[in-house]
């Protein structure tokens, strides 16, 4: 890193070898951490210099230019369009679909799953063109925590990033049970535990280990380490045959379905589909993968339209079409919870077409971990280049151009997490942790548009404010009426009028920034309609999921005021302090 001058020198000398770098410097290159009494007079300047990080907005050229160089060796452009859309296939069909379909159905649902995941599709792709105009405005590794650290600041990205991290950990354990779930399946349909070690000393939902989880995690997070170009290939090619196994899956299903399994078709009422729709919005995730590529992508300015855009709105109607035919084969209440496919084939008679499911099953989830695994990884290269966390993990190996030390740090925890954690607890804290990314970056690209820093009036940025609260608040009343069962529709037409006054208003102010390339259309309708849905899902979870979810956002502050804020601060004036430096030389000369 350039922050400390010894360090510097030694690269100047000799450059360094990628596996030695194990000094503290590497890890803590920062002023704050030179040692106790640095650290110390740090920790008494805490309330300034948080203030400083709560009032600091990154810019584009930052993220695109200068943060970068953080990880000295620059990853290789080498993905097209064609790449881009087998990559959010790959990411996103075998990540939820062959996952949690069983459980939402049989829980929460029933037949109505087809619905939910029609809502929670179309708040994916109101999601998606969010993360589109950002991919192609700011073509960085850092997906949504670059784009909420322009617009938002240095804090709510933090936050965002510990949420990043949380949903890449939970994201790929429950990936990495549910496979061997499926592969269980292959062999016994009566119980898909039979692998797992159970150890009657350790509470529910965590006394199940899975060894196999541990295996297919490392084996796949080091084909990810290997290389971008290599791994995109193995995915198209996996997805492809993947997509031929899921429209045989389809076809049958409708042959051999019976429609009387689909009544009742709302047996757990329109709360049950939102329920499950916040649930299953698990399945839709992994999209932002493709945003996260931006900065191996050959052309982002169409290439990411294309692979965000047109994979999505495959995706969409391949789910509702799924749901559809496993609810059809099977009745709601005899759907099996993590291997719902490969169980409903077995009810049919077509015992043999078990066994092509669970490898379509099992390739799709491989799919969805080898894409994860290098979207996860470069989040948190960004991250670390930020200096949120050790920007040793921002290094970037010269020869892969892949960033294997943060892909390391990915795949060791979320192994340690899928040993010993049931996927009923991942998926509540997975999307509690999904859907409020994808609200801050609905609020961000309205800042985007409406505030630009030393252009936008002072009355304009009030009355925008006044608007985002509107929108924000007559959201949450929504999302408050309907979890608390009041009856009547007064309160429901209230709050959607105030949603209504809130967005038009907006509509009327003038915008201060266009996109230069690629925009949202219906701008401010689409993202106000997004934060909306958004709020509404994530108010259908549960209450333990809010507790989970707090619980480790506190943890995450915890750390924020600890570390986070002190390296930031550092790395923020030092880079400010450069160009003073540069020109008080140039002047001596």
């Amino acid at each position: 890193m350039d922050l400390h001058p010894e360090q510097e020198g030694q690269q100047d000398s000799k450059p360094r070898s990628y596996w030695s770098r194990w000094s503290k410097q590497d890890f803590f290159p920062e002023n704050t951490f030179q040692n106790f009494n640095s650290y110390k007079d740090a920790l008494s300047h805490t309330p300034s210099r948080l203030k400083d990080r709560l009032l600091h907005r990154s810019s584009d050229s930052f993220e695109l230019l200068q943060l970068p160089k953080q990880s000295e060796n620059l990853m290789k452009r080498c993905l097209t369009w064609w790449d881009l859309i087998w990559l959010g296939f790959g990411a996103v069909v075998g990540s939820g679909i062959f996952v949690i379909t069983g459980q939402a159905t049989r829980d929460d649902a029933g037949p109505a799953i087809v619905l939910s995941y029609a809502v929670s599709g179309l708040s994916a792709m109101l999601s998606v063109l969010c993360y589109t105009e950002f991919a192609v405005e700011v073509p960085v590794a850092g997906g949504s925590f670059s784009y909420l650290r322009i617009e938002l600041g240095d804090f709510v990205a933090f936050i965002a990033a510990g949420n990043i991290l949380l949903e890449a950990l939970v994201g790929s354990a429950g990936l990495g049970r549910s496979w061997s779930s499926y592969f269980a399946s292959i062999f016994r349909t009566d119980d898909t535990d039979f692998l797992r070690i159970r150890v009657k000393s350790l509470p529910d939902g965590f006394n199940l280990l899975d060894p196999i989880a541990v295996v297919v995690l490392l084996v796949v997070n080091s084909i990810a380490m290997s290389g971008t170009r290599r791994t995109s290939v193995l995915n198209w090619i996996a997805s492809i045959a993947s997509g031929l196994i899921i429209v045989f899956i389809l076809i049958v299903g409708f042959v051999k379905g019976k429609t009387e399994n689909l009544v009742p078709f709302f047996p757990y009422g329109a709360k049950g589909v939102f329920e499950a729709a916040a649930v299953v919005y698990w399945s839709y995730t992994g999209f932002d993968m493709v945003a996260n590529m931006a900065e191996e992508a050959k052309k982002p300015s169409r290439d990411i339209p294309v692979g965000l855009v047109g994979s999505m709105s495959l995706i969409t109607v391949v789910y509702c079409l799924m749901a559809l035919v496993l609810c059809m084969m099977q009745k709601y209440t005899q759907i099996d919870r993590d291997a719902a496919y490969s169980v409903a084939f077995e009810a049919i008679g077509m015992n043999w077409a078990k066994y092509i499911v669970s490898i379509c099953a099992l390739k799709g989830m491989t799919t969805s971990l080898l894409v994860g695994s290098m979207g996860q990884a470069r989040y948190t290269t960004q991250i670390a280049r930020a200096h949120m966390i050790s920007p040793w993990f921002a290094l970037v190996h010269p020869k892969t151009g892949t960033p294997i030390y943060a892909t390391v740090l990915v795949t060791l925890v979320s192994a340690v997490v899928a040993l010993f954690t049931s996927l009923d607890v991942l998926s509540s804290v997975f999307s509690f942790s999904t859907l409020c990314i994808f609200m801050f970056v609905a609020i961000a690209l309205l800042v985007r548009r409406y505030y630009v820093k030393d252009v936008t009036p002072t009355t304009d940025l009030v009355k925008f404010l006044v608007c985002l609260f509107l929108i924000i608040g007559s959201s949450t009343g929504i999302t408050t009426t309907w979890n608390t069962g009041m009856r009547g529709w007064v309160w429901y037409v209230v709050f959607s009028v105030i949603w209504l006054v809130g967005t038009l208003w907006m509509a009327l102010l003038p915008k201060h920034r266009v996109p230069k390339v690629w925009g949202v259309p219906l701008v401010p309708w689409l993202p106000a309609l997004s934060i909306g849905i958004n709020v509404f899902l994530i108010g259908s979870l549960g209450y333990v999921a809010f507790l989970r979810f707090f619980i480790c956002t506190a943890v995450m502050v915890l750390y924020y005021l600890f570390v986070g804020v002190h390296a930031t601060y550092d790395v923020a004036h030092q880079i400010e302090q450069e160009p003073r430096t540069q020109e008080g030389n140039e002047n001596a000369s």
